[in-house]
C-alpha cells in the first residue's frame, strides 16, 4: 500500500511554511509588500523548487503588473539567502534552487466567481432558516 504523502510533498509543505516566515520577517525590501506563499512544488531530484506567490493589493494584479515584476525580482535576488536559511532550518543536505512565480489562480477564481454570480444572480440557493421553521411540524405545535 503506497504512503499517503511522499517525501517530496512533505519537503514542499515544510518549505512553504519556512519561506512564508522568512519572507515576512527577514527580507526587508520595501518593494515586496504583502507576499503570500501559496504553494511550493519540489522536483523529484530536489534540484528545483517552484514557489508560487501572490500579492495583497487593492486592484486586480496580473503577471505583467509592475508591482508583481518588482516583487519577483526582489525575491529572485534574495533566493540565495532564503535558500541558505531554509537549508539550515530544515537540515537538508541538498537544498533546491528557488524559482519564484506569480500565482494566477486567485485572479482566475475571482473571475469564475463573478461569472457564476452573474449567471445565477445574488439570490441564495438554499432557503433561509425562517422558512424552515414554518414548515417544521414540531415548532408549530
Amino acid at each position: 500500500m503506497p504512503r499517503e504523502f511522499s517525501r517530496i510533498d512533505r519537503i514542499g509543505d515544510q518549505m512553504q511554511r519556512e519561506l512564508a516566515q522568512l519572507i515576512q520577517r527577514e527580507v526587508k525590501d520595501p518593494r515586496i509588500g504583502m507576499v503570500t506563499v501559496n504553494a511550493v512544488k519540489v522536483s523529484r531530484d530536489l534540484g528545483y523548487a517552484d514557489i508560487y506567490v501572490s500579492l495583497l493589493s487593492a486592484e486586480e494584479l496580473t503577471e505583467d503588473s509592475p508591482e508583481v515584476q518588482d516583487s519577483l525580482k526582489v525575491l529572485a535576488k534574495a533566493s540565495g539567502f532564503l535558500r541558505g536559511q531554509v537549508g539550515r532550518a530544515m537540515k537538508l543536505r541538498v537544498v533546491p534552487q528557488l524559482r519564484f512565480h506569480f500565482d494566477t489562480l486567485q485572479g482566475y477564481s475571482r473571475k469564475m466567481d463573478s461569472l457564476i454570480r452573474k449567471a445565477v444572480g445574488d439570490k441564495p440557493v438554499v432557503d433561509s432558516d425562517d422558512d424552515d421553521s414554518q414548515n417544521d411540524p414540531e415548532q408549530t405545535a
